[in-house]
């Protein structure tokens, strides 16, 4: 079979006669275009190779203070078996559609928010989904939903390096991702996993964000690690990529995100981020 079936001289096509042939350096994208009422200017990925370790409460976060800080702002919650945005900002479906599109909801500072749970007549019905179904849910979020002008777009991704995850560094423009991770050694390798990935797809990674660093005793200021010693810093200087924060167990955001005010919350901890990402 000849090396390059798509030249225009196939029968006679080499290895060393397509050197240099413009069929040689095409390179198949996967991106799906966004949808014809929306623009985004960047699209970045919050990700962790496990999950529990707070990659909602930082995407988030992160939506909120970039909005604080002048930009439009938008969340794709791409863990559709495990959403949480909506009721973190006190959003409830369904949301409205036209041949257009489907609308993405606003919280109540602005924010633009697209979710499973906003689609589903019961959002405490489970999502029983086989993996390229999710996947194609993951791209309708971004080719059907109309997000109109952001500047930046945070992608909530579930955990892991499976079809998800592939599916948005395939077909979104993802200009970068975050890592979310906790203080254990063990996180080292679910780390490097994430970071690997990334790297395979060509995604940059931005920096890493660790999660339930600490807790604050309310009484003395005292910060107790309850999950032991941090271990962030060892990879990520092993990576050569910048440890953007640490965050501490903070029972009032908790308590924001449960009651649905999240858009209130004021995240001091993340001051390294919205200035990397400005």
């Amino acid at each position: 079979m000849p090396e390059n079936s798509t030249c225009s001289s196939a029968s006679s096509c080499s290895k060393e006669s397509c050197e240099g042939c413009p069929s040689q350096n095409k390179s198949q994208s996967m991106q799906e275009p966004c949808n014809a009422m929306s623009s985004v200017k960047k699209v970045i990925g919050i990700v962790s190779g496990k999950g529990g370790v707070g990659k909602s409460f930082v995407a988030a976060s992160l939506a909120v203070a970039m909005r604080k800080a002048g930009y439009e702002t938008g969340i794709m919650d791409a863990d559709i078996t495990g959403p949480s945005i909506p009721k973190m900002f006190g959003l409830h479906g369904p949301a409205y559609g036209t041949d257009e599109g489907i609308f993405a909801m606003s919280a109540e500072n602005g924010i633009k928010i697209m979710s499973i749970n906003l689609l589903m007549d019961d959002e405490e019905a489970p999502v029983i989904w086989r993996g390229p179904v999710i996947g194609g849910a993951v791209k309708q979020f971004w080719t059907d939903v109309i997000w109109g002008d952001l500047d930046y777009l945070f992608v909530d991704m579930p955990p892991g390096t499976g079809d998800v995850p592939l599916t948005v560094f395939q077909s979104l423009p993802v200009d970068g991702i975050i890592v979310v991770t906790s203080p254990q050694e063990l996180v080292q390798m679910i780390v490097k996993k994430a970071y690997h990935m990334a790297e395979m797809m060509h995604i940059p990674v931005l920096g890493i964000v660790e999660n339930f660093s600490y807790i604050k005793c309310p009484d003395c200021g005292k910060e107790m690690r309850i999950f032991g010693e941090s271990h962030v810093d060892e990879v990520a200087s092993e990576l050569n990529i910048p440890v953007f924060g640490k965050l501490p167990i903070d029972p009032e955001l908790a308590k924001a995100a449960d009651e649905g005010r999240f858009h209130e919350i004021e995240n001091p901890y993340l001051t390294e981020v919205v200035a990397a990402l400005q």
